[in-house]
């Protein structure tokens, strides 16, 4: 017969056993592994058109998300280029005198995308990252971020007591998620101007971006806008209507941090997170703004990368349609199963 204090003993080596194992799970970021597609149509290329260009934002693997099993469908040759400033992958396709008025590339891959959460503050030290390794890129103004006095004064204003970097960039997150209001109505918004943004405080998410990365850049702390798509957090498949965007900021001694302050406008009940986290629910194709790509375009640099840009012979061409769609792995596996 087994000894009682045997049974006590194994029982609460089991109890802690999953104890640890449930903290450990409850530690690791949240996943999410989904297939996603992406195709752009150009219709009604003129007739006697010489040269068309295509760039589409093409996906690649970071500390966030794995990319695989990339595809892409094009009557014409393709091939893959990086842009000289941020690094961003490019598709580009270039068509000599083409045959036909319309043509569609399709780019599908799959997407293990994790949670981004970096919170743990007290780890900060003269050892970790040094903000003299961030490009100066980050602490500079954008076209439609101009640090000019009005901009300086307003952070100052913010940010007035704050001694640290941290409580600087949380200061201007609260001012951002109090005083913008996520409103999509008339016009104006979605061109991520902090000017814009801070007469009209409503806009998408690049409107709420521009003004916290402008304001943490005027009172010199590095920060960076990124931009893809939003998955809806319930799983599934579907058609995902527009873009997303979101930010991070650098702490000396510490790293990046990720900010989503349109999300936390959205969602009250999430503002605690979205300082210091990004969810799973998302795919990003590009990293900043006033964008030059690679061959160069003819026209300006682009404001941000996430929709296809095309000219033909030397001028933006506007007639492309686009549809983003999203298979998460269970509904992949199912669509499999259901044609076996």
């Amino acid at each position: 017969m087994a000894h009682p204090r045997r049974w006590v003993l194994v029982s609460l080596g089991a109890a802690l056993f999953a104890a640890l194992a449930l903290a450990a799970a409850s530690d690791r970021p949240a996943e999410r592994s989904f297939h996603f597609t992406y195709t752009a149509a150009l219709n009604d290329i003129p007739e006697g058109a010489k040269k068309v260009a295509v760039w589409l934002p093409y996906p690649g693997s970071d500390a966030h998300q794995e990319i695989s099993h990339i595809s892409v469908r094009c009557p014409y040759p393709t091939r893959v280029t990086k842009d000289p400033e941020y690094g961003n992958t490019t598709l580009y396709v270039e068509v000599d005198h083409p045959a036909k008025p319309s043509f569609e590339i399709d780019v599908s891959f799959d997407v293990t995308r994790r949670e981004y959460v970096r919170r743990d503050f007290d780890k900060a030290g003269k050892s970790g990252p040094s903000a003299k390794e961030v490009p100066s890129r980050y602490l500079a103004a954008d076209r439609l971020v101009p640090l000019n006095e009005r901009i300086h004064g307003l952070a100052s204003e913010i940010t007035a007591g704050k001694t640290s970097d941290l409580e600087k960039a949380r200061a201007i997150y609260d001012y951002v998620v109090a005083n913008m209001r996520y409103d999509k109505s008339g016009t104006g918004w979605g061109n991520g101007d902090i000017l814009w943004a801070c007469d009209a405080k409503r806009g998408n998410c690049t409107d709420f971006h521009a003004l916290f990365i402008g304001l943490c850049r005027a009172v010199g702390i590095p920060a960076r806008f990124s931009i893809g798509f939003p998955l809806p957090e319930k799983r599934g498949e579907g058609e995902i209507p527009g873009y997303h965007c979101w930010a991070e900021f650098f702490l000396s001694g510490y790293g990046w941090v990720p900010v989503d302050a349109s999300e936390a406008a959205k969602r009250p009940d999430k503002k605690e997170y979205f300082f210091g986290a990004h969810d799973e629910n998302r795919v990003q194709l590009s990293t900043g703004r006033d964008i030059v790509l690679d061959p160069r375009e003819a026209g300006p640099p682009l404001n941000y990368f996430v929709y296809p840009y095309a000219e033909v012979d030397g001028a933006p061409f506007k007639e492309i349609g686009r549809k983003f769609t999203f298979q998460d792995r269970a509904a992949v596996k199912a669509a499999a199963e259901s044609r076996s």
